[in-house]
């Protein structure tokens, strides 16, 4: 009597209790009387995980079968492919080399010396990260093309050219040119973890600034120089724009120009199976290069925070010429692409000397006032604007679940969201190409907006993460506390948090996708052309200042929108 008696009053006490804080983290579905209960929370996971299925993992194992079906595998070691291969391989490990090395310069001058106007100077270097790199290559064939300025200075004082942009060195030195401030970032952020006793240490000890530098800073930096050079090798391994532009009128072939070439020519047999197997290719190499860093990652060092003030290193009398170079250097990789961009399209052809007489606002009429450049710019704006909400939407939903709520399957949520990010924005491509007939988005512009969401949708998830993850879950506690359910307190609550981090987030999706080129020229059809394919065929058609001046709007109105994106995060 006794003891169903307390049950009885147990029952109804339990049910009435407030949730605990491993109730509110643990169950996304919870038992009552043996069955299955599902929440509001439940069915938001189901629905993330069936747009991550949907959007990413599809496209994905799309490229798998397509690859295997066909049983071209042996292609990639014969002919055109095997040349590809080989040309995006060098160019891609020389480039990554290229941009580690000055990235690893420039982190050690700028935040660990006495340079002088290193704040300023360390702006002006993160600029090619907010260009495009097509539209850099656009610039830079003013600078350094045939009809160039400085080969036309040096033909006519040393009767031949100094040195043509166009070819496989070409595409070489623009790669680091605009991968270079990827490495910096991510060096100069494990150079301010480093304590800078070490090297106050060894110079005590007798050692000199480079000998420490070279012996105790370096060293501690290996995990970040290898995670730096994994991801511009990846990036610059599936980079469209450069060498289609660069590279090409040199029959300097790329994977992705050949790519492009057997899509849009179908010189090739069964080409979505030829093009699936070089993806996949593509796709492995991105696998091992991202699982190779993550292997290293794993034993990184854990270092203390300094005992003291960092004291920077005196570059003593060297430093003028250092200063000298550096801000030369700087200034030509930074401000004088933009400047050549803003004369050629000033001037009526190229070739044509640049004096007041000749500069006219033609080629900004010609450009503008093209129907096709208003199609484009809408098909830009559209596509760009339903991404960046798209992803703003799913990635805020997807970034609360993983971080609020403990469940077995967040790490591979979290993990099948972010993957998009670290595969050639080519292979998403391929994938959407072979599955757009059976979804019917085949020759519509939702077939570049799906592609836009899956490469992009890491942006928004990495945003949210970030905050709420440092944020405590007392709010939540106390609103189940109140009486609100899991789904009411996430909502109130956690999304009300990462609202602002999310709306970010979606900003930047905006800003790159109206701007891309590789996924965009691949999956265009008549009527579907984007503001970064028009710029392409510009310059693929011989009208260099046409192109030039959407261009030069394209990067202001970019730097311009990426400069207010970043100090309404620091507000």
């Amino acid at each position: 009597m006794t003891s169903s008696a307390s049950r009885a009053t147990r029952g109804p006490a339990a049910r009435g209790r407030a949730p605990s804080r491993a109730q509110f983290l643990f169950p996304t579905r919870t038992t009552e009387g043996g069955r299955l209960r599902w929440d509001g929370i439940s069915w938001l996971r189901v629905a993330a995980w069936l747009f991550c299925a949907g959007v990413i993992a599809t496209p994905l194992s799309a490229i798998a079968v397509q690859a295997f079906s066909g049983n071209h595998l042996p292609l990639l070691l014969q002919g055109d492919v095997l040349e590809a291969g080989l040309n995006s391989l060098i160019s891609a490990g020389l480039s990554a080399t290229g941009a580690v090395a000055i990235g690893t310069a420039l982190a050690l001058l700028l935040d660990r010396t006495d340079l002088p106007g290193a704040r300023i100077l360390r702006l002006f270097m993160l600029t090619p990260l907010l260009v495009p790199p097509f539209v850099g290559a656009i610039a830079w064939l003013s600078i350094a093309g045939p009809a160039g300025p400085v080969n036309r200075f040096w033909s006519d004082t040393f009767g031949a050219p100094l040195w043509n942009i166009y070819g496989g060195d070409g595409v070489v030195f623009l790669l680091i040119v605009h991968s270079y401030p990827i490495a910096y970032l991510i060096i100069g952020a494990a150079l301010r973890r480093v304590p800078s006793d070490l090297e106050q240490l060894a110079r005590i000890g007798g050692a000199g600034a480079w000998t420490a530098v070279r012996h105790v800073t370096i060293p501690l930096l290996k995990p970040a120089l290898l995670s730096a050079f994994t991801l511009t090798l990846v990036s610059n391994l599936a980079d469209f724009g450069i060498p289609s532009i660069i590279g090409l009128p040199e029959r300097f072939v790329t994977l992705s120009t050949l790519v492009y070439r057997y899509i849009q020519s179908g010189t090739v047999d069964a080409p979505l199976e030829v093009v699936s197997t070089i993806g996949l290719l593509l796709l492995v190499l991105a696998a091992i290069a991202v699982i190779a860093d993550t292997l290293v990652s794993r034993r990184k060092l854990e270092l203390d925070g300094g005992a003291t003030v960092a004291v920077p290193l005196q570059l003593g009398r060297a430093k003028p010429a250092i200063a000298l170079i550096t801000w030369t250097t700087g200034l030509a990789l930074t401000a004088l692409p933009i400047f050549a961009l803003a004369t050629q399209a000033l001037l009526p052809a190229p070739g044509v000397p640049l004096t007041w007489e000749n500069l006219t606002l033609d080629s900004f009429r010609r450009a503008l006032g093209s129907p096709s450049t208003a199609t484009g710019a809408i098909n830009s704006i559209v596509l760009s604007v339903g991404a960046g909400i798209i992803c703003a939407i799913v990635g805020l939903t997807i970034g609360t679940l993983i971080t609020r709520l403990r469940s077995r399957d967040n790490a591979i949520l979290n993990g099948l969201a972010l993957l998009p990010q670290a595969i050639p924005g080519l292979v998403l491509a391929v994938g959407w190409l072979i599955i757009a007939p059976q979804l019917g988005l085949f020759n519509t512009p939702w077939l570049i907006l799906c592609a836009y969401v899956m490469a992009f949708l890491a942006m928004v998830v990495q945003s949210v993460n970030a905050p709420l993850r440092s944020t405590p879950l007392a709010l939540e506690e106390a609103a189940r506390l109140a009486g609100a359910s899991r789904a009411r307190a996430l909502v109130d609550i956690s999304w009300r948090l990462a609202a602002p981090a999310a709306i970010t987030g979606g900003v930047l999706v905006m800003l790159t996708a109206v701007r891309e080129l590789t996924i965009s020229v691949l999956l265009v059809a008549p009527g579907t052309q984007t503001i970064g394919v028009l710029i392409f065929n510009l310059q693929q058609a011989g009208a260099y200042n046409a192109a030039s001046a959407l261009s030069l709007i394209i990067t202001v109105i970019g730097l311009a929108g990426l400069g207010l994106t970043a100090r309404s995060i620091r507000a």
